[in-house]
């Protein structure tokens, strides 16, 4: 036969208490970190959002310039 090993009513009590202590801090930290990569992501789609409206915002710049009258264009009478 084993040996078992009973625990008195407190220790018990104690023993779940900080079961379920740790059992919390195990839940904080899975949410922290996917809380960490929610944040990460946004960051990540910001800076791609920001360099992607760069070389927009250039070639707006270069469409818009005035071109010269081409010279092959007839004149009118």
């Amino acid at each position: 036969m084993t040996n078992r090993v009973s625990y008195a009513p407190q220790d018990f009590q104690k023993m779940c208490k900080q079961a379920e202590r740790d059992h919390e801090a195990k839940k904080l930290v899975v949410l922290m970190e996917r809380v960490k990569k929610q944040i990460a992501a946004e960051q990540d789609s910001s800076r791609r959002a920001e360099t992607a409206k760069r070389p927009v915002s250039g070639i707006t710049t270069e469409s818009s310039r005035v071109t010269p009258p081409s010279r092959t264009v007839p004149f009118e009478r």
